[in-house]
């Protein structure tokens, strides 16, 4: 994943950390022949992308996923509550085109 170049970083972040868990920032950085700080923007840039991924992506148990599909498959009737949506619908959005 390409990083921003050094012009482009105008923004300071900080944190306060243990001086075991900067050993083991400073080993994984030098293990991947990067700077620390460039290293802890790149975990910091991959956690944020997968935390937001994260959220796009819908995860049912098997059980809901069978009547997810069954409702799809074989829908209800609409019930009175639908249909005067569905006619409000019509009257406030459609029709006043």
């Amino acid at each position: 994943m390409p990083m921003p170049n050094q012009q482009t970083r105008t923004a300071r972040l900080e944190a306060r950390i243990s001086p075991d868990m900067l050993n083991l920032v400073k080993r994984a950085a030098e293990i991947q022949g990067r700077s620390v700080s460039d290293f802890v923007v790149a975990a910091a840039q991959e956690a944020a992308q997968r935390t937001i991924e994260n959220t796009a992506i819908l995860r049912i148990s098997i059980e809901d996923q069978r009547a997810m599909m069954e409702a799809i498959l074989n829908p209800p009737e609409p019930n009175e509550a639908l249909r005067k949506a569905a006619d409000a619908h019509k009257r406030l959005v459609v029709d006043s085109h």
